[in-house]
């Protein structure tokens, strides 16, 4: 059974019918800044106030990579993630680097 590092701000969340580590690293969030075009941190917290599909989806995918799950956000645009899963994935990753539960 793959557990999570909860240490470390990992979550482990079902995606495309498997459990899948993410991980919000510092590679995560420059990958997040530029799929975005934005920088630091407010310029991130403006942008997803209100994310489209892509948006998350591009979250998601360095939130993967992050988490070592390289092959799904390899083709994550081709995987049956819905955007409402993918924004509950996301808030989950942000939450457990926050000290929240994830």
């Amino acid at each position: 059974m793959r557990m999570a590092n909860g240490a470390r701000g990992e979550v482990l969340v079902e995606l495309d019918g498997v459990p899948r580590r993410l991980c919000l690293t510092l590679g995560a969030l420059a990958e997040i800044e530029t799929a975005l075009d934005v920088s630091g941190v407010e310029g991130l917290v403006e942008r997803l106030r209100r994310p489209t599909a892509r948006d998350l989806m591009a979250v998601l995918a360095a939130l993967l990579n992050g988490g070592g799950e390289h092959e799904l956000a390899g083709r994550l645009d081709r995987a049956s993630i819905s955007p409402q899963v993918a924004a509950e994935a996301v808030a989950q990753a942000f939450a457990a680097v926050g000290g929240g539960e994830g």
